[in-house]
């Protein structure tokens, strides 16, 4: 049987009307509906409210799930103390009234999703004073309609920045299976219901579904990468010191220390512009620094540029 407890508790005012709407936001007030399978405890000295086994808890349409919820709570600013249970039947109704959740935290198995936005990892802290959720464990996710971002060590959400943070071999593939892989990566998004200039048209999805349009959930606006940034596109690799993406253009620029690599052909230079849509890299010339290649021609690119009639080495005439 699963237990419930339904806290009307609300989030901090200054966060009560966030400036932007987004789809893991749980800052935004208004009470918590918290369940488990195997119970739900009101610790009301250390102002906790604890649900073990299967526990979620869900405001306003953002749900946290875990093996272990803790809920803290504290009374509101203003407002009048709650008064205190006339009997354990009461107590069992949890908090309500003046308080307010300042600290949401989840552990095992952790997952916090909405219809179209899903995050995963071993441990969450939502902290709503701060307006951020740190997400710490294994296999770390974050997943969009649009695109995916994994980090090793650690994924920071922050809802009223539109901006989430990852740490550690972080990499985010884009819908059109463009990767993007640096040590940290800091992605920003579009403000909920607006869409990119000049929009591509939607595609089917492989099941012949519509594909989700702009503003039907977290909507990449662009990516700033730092420590060793990595693009591949389908005929190069492209890596530098920093970079910056914009989901917007489809335009990708790398800094410091850039290689291009297609083969076994290599160029180097300080700044490179890459089209993550057509998947062409360019070097870009800076005031005093040259750029450097190394072309390797192969069998294929010998014979293009052999006058007719020369014969190839170790053979006739053609």
């Amino acid at each position: 049987m699963r237990r419930r407890l339904a806290l009307l508790l609300l989030a901090p005012l200054a966060l009560a009307t966030p400036a932007f709407g987004q789809a893991l936001d749980m800052t935004k007030g208004g009470p918590v509906d918290v369940t488990s399978t195997n119970g739900i405890e009101w610790r009301q000295a250390e102002q906790v409210v604890i649900a073990t086994g299967n526990a979620r808890a869900i405001r306003e349409g953002v749900t946290l799930e875990g093996d272990r919820l803790i809920a803290r709570y504290r009374p509101r600013a203003g407002a009048a103390p709650a008064p205190a249970p006339s009997s354990p039947a009461a107590a069992a109704e949890g908090p309500s009234g003046g308080n307010e959740i300042w600290r949401l935290e989840a552990e095992g198995n952790v997952r916090i999703s909405t219809a179209t936005d899903t995050a995963v990892g071993d441990r969450a802290v939502y902290d709503m004073d701060q307006g951020v959720m740190v997400l710490t464990g294994r296999n770390l996710k974050l997943t969009t309609p649009t695109d995916v971002l994994t980090a090793r060590d650690s994924m920071e959400y922050w809802p009223a920045k539109r901006m989430s943070v990852a740490r550690g071999a972080a990499v985010v593939v884009t819908s059109d299976q463009r990767r993007i892989a640096a040590d940290t990566l800091v992605g920003y998004f579009l403000e909920q219901g607006a869409a990119p200039a000049a929009p591509p048209p939607p595609r089917p999805a492989a099941n012949g579904a519509p594909r989700q349009v702009p503003g039907a959930g977290s909507q990449l606006e662009r990516v700033e990468a730092f420590g060793n940034v990595e693009i591949r596109t389908p005929a190069e690799v492209v890596r530098g010191d920093r970079g910056v993406y914009s989901a917007v253009t489809g335009m990708a620029r790398l800094l410091g220390g850039v290689r291009i690599t297609r083969g076994e052909n290599q160029l180097n230079g300080q700044e490179s512009i890459v089209n993550m849509r057509t998947g062409v890299a360019r070097l870009v010339n800076t005031p005093g620094q040259r750029v450097q290649g190394l072309i390797v021609p192969n069998s294929q690119s010998q014979d293009a540029v052999r006058p007719r009639g020369n014969p190839a080495p170790g053979g006739a005439a053609r």
